[in-house]
């Protein structure tokens, strides 16, 4: 079960002065041996991003070869201070990714160390900006998507789980959790098997998925829509990246609070969990490597689609 570290970490970040070295003392506390906090100042703020790694018993770590999965709670910030008092919708990611690391750590005090090593990452915004976006507002960021990627993708990771609230569309119609094909060096490939199954046993549910369009894998910044972030750290790695949506029935914006819903975050969580078991444990592809090759054979590479294309001036 998670929904206990859920609340923990919830009332943790619904906190207006909440900071990075208050998120890693915390996790000192519980036990957590590699927790890292870096600051980065921007335009209009500043924002914590943190990293815990929990190491497995063949993980790289260790100096075995088990994979390492990339957990990113991807989000803008997690308070839209002073616009909005308390928690916002967008900063379920950011529960989600801490609500996990936090499971993994107390599982491994109780003797259950997972295969390989879990990287997880995300940032701390109490006082994020707001921006415009139909059909709601989004929640901006003091950074911009290039700096996140820098410091939450990483080199180590070798398939990631990029989870975000994806409230604010009409695309969505249904309350829960959903997951992405698995993008890849600019490829939009196939819903893993494995990941819709581990989705039905961890949610008792029949698995929800979403469509992805072209746009939603290119980078930030090219004056294409975007349905949110999700899959932007696609653009900063070749590791398969899968996109874990929170997801509600209505519209709500990121910058709504009241909105979070701490069965569907630890349903995620729990989730996210299970992945890490498994493919650590090399029981879960995230894609077929023979069919992606094929692919790339047959039409050449995608990973221009990772990039900003041509100029404005091209254009």
């Amino acid at each position: 079960m998670t929904l206990k570290q859920t609340l923990d970490i919830y009332e943790l970040l619904d906190d207006a002065n909440v900071n990075g070295e208050q998120v890693r003392d915390f996790f000192l506390r519980r036990g957590a041996g590699q927790v890292e906090v870096e600051r980065v100042e921007g335009e209009s703020g500043w924002t914590d991003f943190i990293q815990v790694r929990i190491p497995g018993r063949s993980g790289k770590t260790a100096g075995g070869d088990a994979p390492t999965l990339g957990m990113i709670g991807r989000l803008g910030g997690i308070g839209a201070r002073p616009e909005r008092i308390g928690l916002v919708s967008d900063g379920d990611g950011a529960i989600t990714a801490l609500t996990s690391a936090l499971k993994l750590i107390e599982m491994q005090a109780k003797g259950d160390t997972l295969p390989g090593d879990v990287l997880i990452a995300t940032h701390i915004c109490p006082n994020a900006p707001t921006i415009p976006h139909e059909p709601v507002a989004f929640m901006g960021s003091p950074v911009d998507m290039m700096t996140m990627n820098q410091h939450e993708v990483s080199p180590e990771m070798d398939a990631i789980l990029t989870i975000d609230t994806t409230k604010g569309n009409r695309v969505f119609n249904h309350r829960g959790v959903a997951i992405s094909p698995t993008i890849k060096e600019g490829c939009i490939l196939r819903i893993s098997d494995d990941l819709v199954s581990l989705l039905e046993i961890s949610s008792g549910q029949l698995a929800h998925t979403f469509a992805v369009t072209m746009q939603d894998i290119t980078p930030y910044g090219n004056n294409l829509y975007h349905i949110n972030s999700i899959l932007q750290p696609c653009t900063a790695t070749n590791a398969p990246v899968v996109g874990v949506a929170i997801t509600a029935q209505s519209i709500v914006p990121g910058c709504a609070t009241g909105a979070s819903h701490e069965t569907d975050i630890a349903t995620a969580a729990r989730f996210a969990i299970e992945v890490a078991k498994a493919y650590g444990a090399g029981k879960c592809s995230f894609y077929d490597e023979e069919e992606f090759h094929r692919f790339q054979a047959l039409y050449g590479s995608m990973n221009h689609l990772q990039t900003f294309g041509k100029s404005v001036q091209e254009v």
